[in-house]
């Protein structure tokens, strides 16, 4: 059970600060962001509800009472990670190896959250 609790909070911590990272990016670089999400083909107004969307998750996934939004977010990382890796990707800016970080730290996240939590 210790090792669990060890993989699970190396994961969730990872995944926390690649968000915290994607979080401070959007709220202080915000131009360099804007571009982004034009390159992208995105609009740039959703920058800022994305950036509180991830944050709201962070607290969802340490807050242990929140069980069902805790799966929620889950979720959305997921589908957000996908997203980024295919964006990345399909631009050929080489910077799809933070999404596949962030794909498996969640991945062990979840799968050891499920464990610890019986």
């Amino acid at each position: 059970m210790k090792r669990d609790k060890i993989i699970y909070y190396t994961a969730t911590g990872l995944l926390t600060a690649i968000m915290l990272f994607s979080v401070s990016m959007y709220f202080f670089q915000h131009e360099a962001i804007k571009e982004a999400f034009t390159g992208f083909g995105y609009p740039t107004y959703i920058i800022y509800p994305f950036a509180t969307a991830k944050l709201l998750g962070l607290i969802a996934i340490w807050n242990p009472n929140f069980k069902a939004i805790k799966e929620w977010a889950y979720a959305g990382y997921f589908y957000a990670f996908i997203l980024a890796f295919f964006a990345h990707y399909m631009i050929g800016d080489g910077q799809e190896g933070t999404a596949v970080l962030a794909i498996v730290a969640l991945i062990v996240s979840y799968i050891f959250n499920k464990r610890i939590a019986k």
